[in-house]
């Protein structure tokens, strides 16, 4: 991969890490407002609260397990081993890259990977 590709993923990862702590730390702080309110009144309130504590908890979950996968990306571009399918050892695709530049296997190897049982 050209030095350019490299700058141009890392760049992209680093933005999309900014905001996605961003994302978190706002939901974070939201999460905290809606516990801390005790101005719920009926059951109707407290299951709409509850509801919106459930679905912000699982979006957090998800930024924080995308977060990670940017951070190891990151990782790989720091040791030279950026865009390296994790199982056939192959260059990953530059479309590929370009739509997960987080990816850690080739489109072959990615389809190995989830029909294989857990």
């Amino acid at each position: 991969m050209r030095e350019n590709d490299i700058k141009y993923f890392k760049q992209m990862l680093e933005s999309r890490r900014e905001q996605i702590l961003k994302n978190i730390m706002g939901s974070s702080k939201e999460l905290d407002e809606l516990q801390q309110n005790h101005d719920v009144m009926d059951e109707g309130d407290f299951a709409s609260v509850s509801t919106d504590n459930m679905i912000n908890e699982e979006i957090l979950s998800s930024q924080q397990k995308e977060l990670e996968e940017i951070d190891d990306a990151l990782a790989k571009i720091q040791k030279g081993t950026y865009g390296i399918c994790e199982m056939c050892e192959e260059p990953i695709g530059m479309q590929r890259l370009k739509v997960k530049p987080f990816a850690k296997y080739c489109i072959t190897c990615r389809q190995i990977a989830e029909k294989s049982p857990a």
